[in-house]
């Protein structure tokens, strides 16, 4: 009993012994390993480091090219523009900026470059307030004999961007105001807008009939020997109140020049377009329009290809901020009948009906403007 106590004790001692050992043998290779590793910990934290900028310089490079695909540098500064104005970007004269527009006819009519509407408006930063002053299309235009509404069309014969740098030169000689800028828009460009902008709402301030408003396209048309060529007009007419206009309709309001009576002139005519203007001017900074961006973005398309200007779109974004911060400040003026003359027809002005100066040069229109863009009381 006692040997085979003995020998399964041997056994189990055995088994034991050999058990340790290969806790043991596996101890000694992990020490070592581990001792291996200690010793270029400093290669497995380098490449671990190198390994984590690696990836951070992907990343970057990935989100880089991301940015520049979407253009999102430039757009951004064109909102840092926006929304605080800087005052290096857009040109001034002590915080007043000048720009002047002009509506052209465009294709389909028969004088596509004559700009028949002709206003000057005058931002000033400093009281965020806008006044806008029509110039009659007919002032006559002495050194080029021609009138101020041909000039675009004499500028760009001459050179391309010509008739811009002509209209500008030609009305700071008559207001005395520096021209900073210009816009030239395209009456079909004018409707699309309106358009685009869902209509806008016009207050008509005396109801009127034209009954030879031209149809654009038919200015040759023979009428099948009609003398008095009655199918080239067609008939317009207009309530007083307020009303509700597309952009084809807002486009007869502005450009009617044949109604009876005093609506039947220039002056009058000039006044309807500054109403269309300003109803342009407070649909676009309607909420509804401003916070759209689908809006924005199509009226954005439609301006790009009914505009033709010098203001850069930095310059453009700073200058919508401007004219939205002064959006309840606006005035209009006409520049007054009683410092204009309209001479009879005569080989002097190629038997044109033309406006000039009363006093023989533009002296009295200058003062009246200065009085004007000062804030005084200009009555003449």
């Amino acid at each position: 009993m006692q040997v085979l106590g003995k020998v399964r004790d041997d056994g189990n001692d055995n088994d034991i012994d050999l058990s340790s050992s290969k806790v043991n043998k596996r101890k000694v290779f992990l020490s070592r390993v581990k001792r291996k590793l200690l010793k270029h910990i400093w290669i497995l934290r380098g490449a671990l480091f190198l390994g984590i900028v690696a990836l951070f310089c992907l990343i970057i490079f990935l989100f880089s090219n991301l940015i520049k695909r979407t253009k999102l540098p430039y757009y951004s500064s064109l909102i840092k523009n926006f929304v605080f104005v800087p005052r290096n970007v857009v040109k001034e004269i002590e915080g007043r900026t000048n720009i002047l527009i002009l509506g052209k006819g465009g294709n389909g009519h028969e004088a596509p470059d004559l700009t028949d509407t002709i206003l000057l408006l005058s931002l000033d930063r400093n009281s965020r307030k806008i006044t806008i002053i029509s110039l009659p299309r007919d002032i006559w235009i002495s050194p080029l004999r021609t009138k101020l509404n041909s000039l675009y069309y004499w500028g760009n014969k001459k050179e391309v961007g010509g008739g811009v740098i002509l209209a500008k030169s030609s009305v700071e000689e008559i207001l005395g105001q520096h021209v900073h800028y210009a816009v030239v828009l395209d009456f079909s460009g004018f409707k699309e807008i309106i358009d685009a902008l869902g209509g806008i709402e016009v207050d008509v301030e005396n109801s009127f009939t034209d009954e030879k408003y031209p149809i654009p396209g038919k200015e040759s048309d023979l009428c099948g020997g009609d003398p008095e060529y009655k199918c080239r007009y067609e008939t317009v007419s207009f309530k007083k109140g307020k009303q509700f206009m597309d952009g084809e309709t807002a486009l007869k309001f502005a450009r009617s020049r044949n109604a009876e009576g005093d609506e039947g002139t220039d002056f009058a005519r000039q006044k309807r377009q500054q109403k269309i203007v300003e109803a342009i001017k407070d649909k676009i900074l309607d909420k509804n329009i401003i916070l759209s961006p689908r809006k924005l973005l199509q009226l954005k398309n439609v301006f790009f290809s009914a505009f033709e200007t010098d203001i850069t779109e930095s310059e453009g974004v700073i200058l919508a901020r401007m004219i939205f911060d002064a959006r309840n400040n606006t005035e209009t003026f006409v520049i007054p009948e009683n410092l204009l003359e309209n001479p009879p027809k005569s080989s002097k002005y190629d038997n044109l009906y033309v406006f000039i100066p009363k006093r023989g040069n533009w002296s009295e229109v200058q003062n009246w403007v200065k009085c004007l863009l000062k804030g005084g009381s200009c009555s003449n």
